[in-house]
């Protein structure tokens, strides 16, 4: 049985996301209102819960998540470095087009992007190591069958996707093209889905 209390936040804005950039693994920094999304949801968060006694922190090893998840404990008042990462809720890979924004995709490669636009779910973009959301899902899927505690986690705008899916059975299409914020929680509970 997995937990049945989960508050899952995503990173606080990069500078790549301010420009729409495909971030994916690449590991971007939080920028100043990240910063403030990050100790914003912390206090929202200590509101919720306080101290989270009994509750497990968990994030994304990447930096833009670890950063994140320290200013927000920093913000419920608790020692920002006392949490795990799990490599299993790191951002969906991009391959060879992290770090582009479509416009220069489409600029160097007309049209490269319309068979992503007819299935956004299931597209898998060209590179080696690149993933579609289809695939992250069983990522996501294993590490939350396995949550047993009740559970404070940070990770990406692909994790939410997914989670929207498994729990709250989402279309594929829906999930796909859903705003995932930056400055929101999402609570799981009684298998339940929505934002704080």
């Amino acid at each position: 049985m997995f937990a049945q209390q989960l508050y899952v936040i995503r990173h606080g804005q990069t500078d790549w996301n301010a420009e729409r950039r495909l971030q994916g693994q690449a590991d971007i920094p939080v920028n100043a209102k990240g910063r403030q999304q990050a100790a914003s949801n912390g206090k929202m968060l200590a509101g919720l819960i306080g101290k989270a006694e009994g509750w497990d922190f968990v994030a994304s090893p990447l930096g833009r998540t670890r950063e994140t998840m320290e200013i927000l404990r920093a913000a419920m008042g608790l020692e920002p470095g006392s949490y795990r990462t799990d490599d299993r809720l790191r951002e969906v890979h991009f391959g060879d087009w992290q770090g582009h924004t479509f416009a220069e995709l489409e600029a160097a490669k007309p049209g490269s992007t319309l068979l992503r636009n007819s299935d956004k779910w299931n597209f898998r973009p060209p590179g080696a190591d690149a993933e579609s959301y289809g695939l992250l899902q069983f990522r996501i899927g294993d590490w939350f069958l396995e949550a047993r505690k009740p559970s404070i986690v940070v990770a990406h705008g692909g994790t939410v996707r997914c989670l929207f899916r498994i729990v709250g059975g989402m279309d594929e299409k829906q999930a796909s093209n859903i705003d995932i914020p930056q400055d929101r929680i999402l609570q799981i509970s009684g298998g339940e889905i929505g934002w704080v």
